[in-house]
């Protein structure tokens, strides 16, 4: 293990601890915002840019993905080079990354610029906490880390609006756009205000730690989305999908090995020897899986299937957020009256419930059951997060806490990255099932097909100005049309189905966490 570190900081005065953490929620809210702003304009971008959900859903885990890739070497950057240096740098990437995404041409090309943009976000987050924690002394500390998880509160609520205003009323590519004034501005304040905080112990970069955990999750990702590939006509049995994970598997294996085996690890996996902190780690890792897999769906499915606009899809959000804002504060407050075991289980309760819900999708959902279950998804995420992490951090030792702290978020964004794509794949895998089952239901040459196919020849003769031939053929497109939304919608409802038993199925290890605070 490192040595303790000890930071070098110039005294503060009062307005500029409280510049600098205005300064720093705006980046944080940037950095949030952009992992849930793209969601109500997949629809558009997909059409735009021709792409298909599987190829999409990289617009998302790219930029997650590399996110969580980063956060484990944001501590070390910062101890090399400085933390103002780092975080203008941070900066600098992300509002570059967010000009190339805006001028994207190709998925692929869009996919790149994400994942450099994710880079920069990754940073800005970790580095920002930080900085936020060295200018505020102890005493003020908590207050000002409240503040700086409010932008990440906000950045869930109006993420989705802010996407789909900028869709309807602009272009997608503003989704991007919008970044780059704010990130330049950001740029020169952090340069011109905020002083450098430097490191006096610093340590070796831990290179071949960084290469294998960078390694096995985009690969395995990259497999599993293969599957479904129109390129590949092998499924599980590809070459390309099986090497994938045989180099997954074997990256994975090795930095297990490695991390336990090297003086000054690039992440201290020794923490996971406190029960509390392993079994906290397995519930957020199961949360941002059912979390972040399952929401992306709902924009989708608002406007494929029910016609709303990127806006009204993302309106519907608001209220995620804000009540997550609201009861954060008094599940807190609750911790110290209940046990956190019981606050913990209520708020993956209602996850649960709000995945259930959605299960009920139809063809003809109103609004106010979709802004009900998301009531609940806000209120479950607000009363489950302080509980969960007070029990996580509470026998974690000093030393160890940055590891500690770099690990809870790195499994958030990796639980999301993985929900994202084994959701994406569920979906493709599900709706084919219930299409092939709907279509033998069906009996194309029974007596209620023909009944109907005249029935809908007969209107689209009436009402469109159409021959005989050409109303039968819109009459079997309409049938057929709806027989896809129906499986669509169907395959949609088990993708949350299976959200509900992941969130309910992240009981079990809270059943295993102990309140009790151990002597150190």
């Amino acid at each position: 293990m490192s040595e303790p570190q000890t930071y070098t900081t110039p005294s503060q005065s009062g307005a500029y601890k409280w510049l600098i953490l205005v300064n720093i929620m705006i980046t944080t809210f940037m950095a949030v915002l952009d992992a849930t702003v793209v969601n109500t304009g997949l629809p558009v971008i997909m059409g735009t840019l021709g792409a298909s959900m599987n190829s999409a859903e990289w617009i998302l885990t790219g930029y997650m993905l590399s996110m969580a890739t980063v956060l484990s070497i944001a501590g070390w950057l910062s101890n090399r080079f400085g933390y103002k240096n780092v975080f203008i740098f941070a900066l600098a990437i992300f509002t570059i990354g967010s000009f190339m995404c805006g001028n994207s041409t190709s998925i692929n090309e869009l996919v790149f610029w994400r994942v450099i943009e994710g880079i920069g976000g990754g940073l800005l987050m970790p580095v920002g906490m930080s900085i936020v924690s060295i200018v505020f002394p102890p005493e003020e500390r908590g207050t000002a880390l409240g503040f700086w998880a409010i932008a990440t509160a906000a950045s869930v609520s109006f993420g989705p609006m802010i996407g789909g205003y900028l869709v309807d009323n602009f272009n997608w590519n503003y989704i991007f756009y919008v970044n780059i004034p704010i990130g330049i501005f950001c740029i020169i304040f952090t340069f011109a205000v905020q002083r450098q905080y430097t490191l006096t112990n610093k340590t070796k970069f831990d290179w071949l730690g960084f290469i294998s955990s960078s390694l096995f999750l985009p690969v395995f990702l990259f497999g599993l989305s293969q599957v479904n590939s129109s390129t590949n006509p092998s499924g599980w049995s590809s070459p390309v999908v099986m090497g994938c994970m045989w180099i997954a598997a074997v990256s994975f294996i090795y930095f297990l090995y490695h991390e336990l085996n090297t003086s000054e690890p690039l992440i201290e996996l020794s923490v996971f020897k406190d029960k509390n902190f392993a079994m906290s780690n397995i519930v957020i890792f199961i949360f941002g899986t059912a979390m972040f897999g399952s929401t992306f769906l709902i924009p989708l499915y608002m406007q494929d299937t029910l016609g709303y606009s990127a806006y009204e899809a993302g309106l519907v959000f608001l209220p995620v957020g804000i009540i997550q804002a609201v009861s954060s504060p008094i599940a807190g407050k609750l911790c110290k009256i209940i046990d956190p075991r019981y606050i913990i289980i209520t708020g993956l309760a209602l996850l649960s419930y709000s995945f259930y819900m959605n299960n009920g999708f139809t063809y003809q959902t109103d609004h106010a059951y979709i802004l009900r279950s998301l009531i609940f998804r806000g209120a479950g995420m607000g009363i489950l997060y302080p509980p969960l992490l007070t029990i996580a951090l509470k026998n974690v030792s000093i030393p160890l806490m940055p590891h500690a702290s770099s690990i809870t978020n790195i499994m958030r964004q990796i639980g999301g990255s993985f929900g994202v794509a084994i959701f994406t794949y569920l979906l493709h895998q599900r709706r084919q099932f219930h299409s092939e089952r709907y279509s033998e239901a069906l009996n194309f040459t029974g007596e209620k097909y023909t009944e109907t196919i005249n029935n809908l020849q007969y209107y689209f003769q009436r009402n469109g100005s159409v021959n005989h031939n050409e109303a039968i053929s819109h009459a079997k497109d309409y049938v057929t049309n709806h027989l896809n939304i129906e499986a669509y919608i169907s395959g949609l409802g088990d993708d949350f189905l299976i959200g509900c038993l992941f969130a309910a199925l992240a009981i079990i290890p809270v059943l295993f966490l102990t309140s009790k605070q151990k002597k150190r």
